[in-house]
């Protein structure tokens, strides 16, 4: 190999030295105001809490804590609340059988939240329902920021970080440590403040309706739809190959998913789906090869050895008929990669419908998911109505549960998109 050769002093004297990229300060942390309050666990403290929030005034800012990665279901496991006037308050949910007090002190005052659509259930299921919102993540996508989580929108507007490295963590264990009770308290410390920022500019980009809109539709939100077929969403599955081995990881799924509910933990951690897998691949002859196998090695796994033996034995002994397809069963259209074959015409209804989309999202500062739904998009597609005018594809809209603002911009655009290509 040639080494090339050093260069000298005199070379290099006129040589342009590189600047090295400024690195842009650190934000200053946010802080609490307010000394951290204690846990609201008792019915005197439940009491004193309510009259508090009560003689405040104006919005009420929320946010729960659920133990996802941890626990089965999606329960609070402890509730942020803040009211000007009031404080904040920090309540623990699994001390009450209910929280119906708290929501009669709240009176039918708008709830800020973020991501509303993570909390709403949660909470409604200690007894607390909104009358009114406002999300402050849905209003950030509406105005198209960059970037919408918490802590993105609190730098944004503020100027402030917020750091978020208990997020993931397990709430569900008491007592709750007190750098978890500030971390949570700091996420309804400033929320007030935003949604009046976020307002304003809601209001200065001529979105304020639509938000207005986006809000109220979310008062009815009832969870995401429950999925036909859930096990198909073990990662990995198409290891599994035929109907046969299907079958079989949809009777482990089962069993793994009726002790997780009992036991309420994750899934994952009463078997990973990788194990699923491996016992659907190669399905052991009997209980004593199944505790030999290697996925069985962990405690967790092998006290359930017998559940997973007995699933197996379903799965292998299931008639041809009532094995599950190789294709999961889905509502609607099929994936638009399939379209071309299947349907030409309506891959062309297709194309054409999402550049219109794209082009009006663009012109009114919209993501386009936020602009009109993309599955929507594909169902007018795909089947559109018998006759394509602006009122009927409005209608169709509206009957799949687009907004009217929605619907004002885009009804017309599509009709003409469909008509083009109808023939």
């Amino acid at each position: 190999m040639t080494t090339p050769p050093e260069t000298g002093p005199d070379e290099t004297a006129g040589a342009a030295e590189e600047t090295p990229e400024p690195v842009a300060p650190e934000a200053p942390r946010l802080q609490l105001r307010d000394p951290l309050p204690p846990v609201v666990d008792t019915p005197e403290a439940l009491q004193d809490t309510c009259e508090r929030i009560a003689a405040g005034t104006g919005p009420i800012a929320l946010d729960a804590e659920r133990a996802s990665g941890y626990r089965y279901s999606q329960r609070a496991y402890l509730i942020q609340i803040r009211r000007e006037g009031s404080g904040t308050h920090l309540v623990d949910p699994t001390a009450f059988d209910s929280l119906v007090p708290l929501d009669t002190a709240f009176d039918g005052n708008e709830w800020i939240l973020h991501a509303a659509t993570q909390d709403l259930m949660c909470l409604a299921e200690v007894g607390l329902y909104p009358e009114a919102l406002f999300d402050t993540e849905l209003a950030g996508r509406l105005l198209n920021l960059p970037r919408v989580g918490l802590a993105a929108l609190v730098e944004h507007y503020l100027g402030l970080s917020l750091a978020k490295e208990f997020s993931a963590a397990d709430w569900s264990t008491r007592p709750l440590p007190e750098p978890w009770l500030v971390y949570a308290a700091l996420d309804v410390e400033v929320l007030i403040e935003l949604r009046d920022l976020i307002d304003a500019d809601l209001r200065a980009a001529g979105k304020r309706e639509w938000a207005a809109e986006e809000f109220e539709a979310l008062l009815l939100f009832q969870g995401p739809p429950e999925r036909k077929e859930p096990w198909r969403r073990v990662s990995g599955i198409h290891k599994a190959r035929g109907r046969r081995a299907l079958a079989l990881v949809r009777e482990i799924w089962e069993a793994r998913d009726r002790i997780a509910e009992a036991r309420d933990t994750t899934p994952g951690r009463v078997l990973p789906d990788s194990s699923i897998l491996e016992l659907a691949t190669s399905p052991p002859q009997d209980v004593t090869a199944l505790k030999n196998m290697r996925i069985m090695r962990n405690r967790g796994p092998r006290r359930f050895a017998s559940e997973w033996f007995d699933a197996v034995e379903r799965g292998l002994a299931l008639a041809e008929i009532k094995l599950p397809t190789t294709n999961q069963r889905v509502d609607g259209p099929p994936p638009p990669r399939a379209w071309a074959d299947k349907n030409p015409v309506a891959a062309d209804r297709l194309g054409r419908s999402r550049e219109v989309v794209t082009a009006i999202a663009e012109e009114h500062d919209l993501p386009t998911e936020n602009l009109i739904s993309p599955q929507l998009v594909r169902n007018l597609a795909w089947e559109p109505p018998a006759e394509i005018t602006t009122e009927a594809v409005g209608a169709v809209l509206r009957e799949q549960g687009a907004r009217g603002w929605q619907v004002g911009l885009v009804a017309a655009p599509l009709a003409e998109a469909l008509a083009d290509t109808s023939s």
